[in-house]
């Protein structure tokens, strides 16, 4: 089992590959990905690693977190998430991730937040069929129907399938793939649409439905401390 990332979603554009076909593609930008702290089996029962991405104001950022933070020695982080790995496979605290973490062709799993769409009735956010479009139903064609029984029990029970708030939640699609990764600008192009809206922070694993593929970077691709550092004073 390897780490995961952290990546925001910058949109959907397309791709041809060699073959001249166009690919639909999800482009998302790892920013700042770094490993923040480890969960040992000694101290915490399981292992795992915290992965933080993006930049936080400190003034924004509780004081507990900024010890935390500062432990790690790394900036305030907008995003956290945690990974469960393998023992071998923990990635030292405070390296970055790179785009190349992942190979073309690769199959992920992703983890984002759907786009909300308020209150929708049953048709749209259950894709129920809706009442008959004549004998007898009048105005009410696109409502739910019946929810419950007669005296016995007397109740609608819960987790009725009824209108009610749609998205804005949390929805991860299985077996994407990765169609080509940018390393220099941090960018990872995945076939198809990825749940959330643009400028989501979006969590990718490897697919657990799918083998790795060969060359496949064990424990992962990443920058150490030192190396990250030096390549933010040439940036500068």
């Amino acid at each position: 089992m390897r780490s995961g990332v952290i990546a925001q979603k910058v949109g959907m554009t397309r791709i041809y590959n060699d073959a001249g076909e166009h690919v639909p593609v999800t482009v998302l930008k790892l920013e700042n990905c770094q490993v923040i702290a480890h969960r040992t089996e000694e101290k915490n029962g399981y292992v795992a690693v915290q992965v933080g991405a993006g930049l936080a104001k400190v003034k924004n950022t509780p004081r507990a977190m900024r010890g935390h933070f500062a432990v790690a020695k790394v900036e305030p982080k907008r995003k956290l998430a945690e990974f469960r790995v393998s023992q071998d496979n923990l990635i030292d605290v405070g390296a970055e991730i790179t785009a190349d973490h992942f190979v073309e062709g690769q199959f992920v799993d992703v983890t984002g937040t759907s786009i909300g769409k308020g209150f929708a009735g049953a048709m749209k956010r259950h894709n129920f069929g809706g009442l008959r479009a004549s004998h007898g139903v009048s105005i009410s064609h696109r409502s739910h129907g019946s929810t419950g029984q007669c005296q016995d029990p007397g109740k609608v029970f819960k987790g009725k399938k009824m209108a009610g708030h749609m998205g804005a939640e949390q929805v991860t699609t299985q077996n994407l793939k990765i169609v080509r990764t940018d390393v220099e600008r941090g960018l990872i192009m995945i076939q198809g649409a990825v749940p959330g809206s643009k400028g989501g922070w979006i969590v990718i694993r490897d697919a657990v439905k799918k083998a790795l593929p060969d060359g496949v970077p064990m424990p992962g691709a990443f920058r150490a401390v030192e190396a990250a550092a030096a390549v933010e004073k040439e940036s500068e």
